[in-house]
């Protein structure tokens, strides 16, 4: 990646979700406590020993912040890597081998996302144990969905140029076809895609958290703990707004990175000619 290429709201972007990573991933080291550590009154005040007050049990809230950054990143970005696993390679196979199999794929495709997202996921969710496995494994099915909309596109384009043809003639398998020929040359507009089924996960699991059936307390996540916080709105205590804020700042910088990878592609053919 050229340096200079890069723009300014792009570099806004990498700084604002590197910072979220590096929190997440030095929770222990950087948070002045613990993760559930008591240290003072209900919604204290900010002040030096904490700055940016505490919440509704008396815990330091940027050390639940801190820690909160690691659960959210990485349940979102596991729910996004198997989703895409999942929508890219259906999708894939589904563009190269036609007939029955693309039709049937593509049905059950749209049956899915003709139900109600956040429905579906809290009806599942209320109905199976609440752990993290069931929640990325529910996450990644629904959001699959999109993806395997926008693979079957980009791989129905690519299935009917030349190079893929000839493969088809020199006898080579579908899989080869399909991770060889066709997910190269739609590498750039599956990564403009990641980012955006990344914020969304983001969103997505924070919701979850907020209405109660997302990651469970006492483990800190920024949507928790908006619903853990949101009471003292009412009493003129911004400790809701702090993670609510947090939310935005990252899905805005995964958005702003998005934007200027969407601008740098040219056509499909962007995953070999780089």
């Amino acid at each position: 990646m050229n340096i200079r290429s890069v723009s300014l709201t792009a570099w806004i972007g990498m700084t604002g979700i590197a910072i979220a990573v590096i929190a997440a991933a030095f929770a222990p080291w950087l948070a002045p406590y613990g993760e559930n550590q008591v240290v003072g009154a209900p919604w204290e005040a900010a002040s030096q020993a904490f700055p940016l007050g505490l919440d509704n049990l008396g815990r330091d809230l940027l050390s639940r912040m801190i820690y909160g950054a690691r659960m959210t990143l990485f349940v979102s970005f596991c729910a996004t890597v198997l989703s895409f696993s999942l929508g890219v390679v259906l999708s894939f196979v589904a563009a190269v081998t036609r007939g029955f199999v693309d039709m049937g794929l593509s049905r059950l495709n749209d049956l899915m996302m003709s139900i109600p997202t956040l429905i579906f996921a809290l009806i599942v969710l209320a109905a199976l144990p609440q752990n993290l496995a069931v929640l990325i494994g529910v996450m990644a099915v629904l959001d699959s969905t999109r993806v395997f909309r926008l693979g079957r596109a980009l791989a129905g384009d690519i299935a009917v140029m030349d190079f893929v043809e000839a493969a088809r003639l020199r006898g080579e398998k579908t899989l080869w076809i399909v991770f060889r020929e066709i997910l190269p040359n739609a590498m750039t507009p599956l990564l403009a895609e990641f980012g955006l089924r990344l914020a969304f996960a983001v969103l997505f699991i924070s919701t979850l958290s907020f209405l109660g059936l997302g990651i469970q307390p006492p483990t800190a996540d920024w949507g928790g703990m908006v619903k853990d916080n949101k009471d003292g709105i009412i009493f003129g205590i911004s400790a809701a707004l702090v993670p609510g804020a947090a939310i935005a700042v990252l899905t805005i910088s995964i958005n702003l990175v998005v934007d200027w990878l969407l601008n740098r592609t040219s056509s499909l053919k962007g995953g070999r000619g780089g």
